[in-house]
């Protein structure tokens, strides 16, 4: 999506409707610096506001997504090429977060390893050694857990039968046995216990 071309639309269907930037914001019950955002291209409107703009501009959806107004004969090719666009935008989105998880686990890992060789060289055995291991395997589990979490709710699990795409429960996705991202669960769909797969799009 072109957020440049998507915000001049949005001022361009303003204008045509005699709307300032502060009378549109009202009318959205948000403030006018929100509603410059968008026009500027520095940021999409938030999907519980999108509804009510376009009803407000006199436009759809589609349109506002893909920043200009669209032929019906050409309606059906556009919602295609629209959600070709935001499936290689969700793929690329997720792919970084998962990319940034690793990166997370790798450090801290280091770090982990890193402060307990220095506690032991420094203390060796003893209540201060005692401490540091405490505290430092605690802050280690607490960022493996938030990193489980962005593993689980970024992307999908893909059922290897069906190939229904999924998002368990944080706890069964915990329970399960895994080899890297893929793990043994229930595909909801076809109720089948199977090796669920990790993909990045629906």
């Amino acid at each position: 999506m072109d957020l440049i071309k998507i915000g001049k639309f949005i001022a361009e269907c303003r204008k045509e409707k005699k709307l300032t930037q502060e009378e549109l914001a009202e009318k959205l019950y948000i403030t006018d610096r929100a509603v410059s955002k968008w026009e500027r291209g520095l940021s999409l409107p938030d999907a519980d506001k999108m509804l009510d703009l376009c009803s407000i501009l006199g436009i759809n959806a589609n349109e506002l997504l893909n920043g200009e107004r669209i032929d019906m004969k050409d309606y059906n090719k556009k919602t295609e090429e629209l959600l070709v666009e935001m499936t290689k935008q969700e793929e690329a989105q997720n792919k970084k977060i998962f990319a940034n998880m690793w990166i997370l686990v790798i450090v801290t890992f280091i770090a982990y390893i890193t402060i307990i060789s220095i506690a032991a060289a420094a203390w060796g055995e003893g209540p201060k050694f005692g401490t540091v291991m405490v505290i430092s395997t605690a802050i280690f589990v607490l960022i493996a857990f938030y990193a489980f979490k962005i593993e689980v709710y970024t992307g999908y699990y893909e059922c290897t039968k069906c190939h229904h795409k999924f998002i368990p429960s944080y706890f069964i996705a915990m329970l399960m046995p895994h080899i890297g991202t893929t793990r043994i669960m229930k595909c909801p769909e076809c109720g089948k216990i199977v090796w669920a797969k990790k993909t990045m799009t629906k």
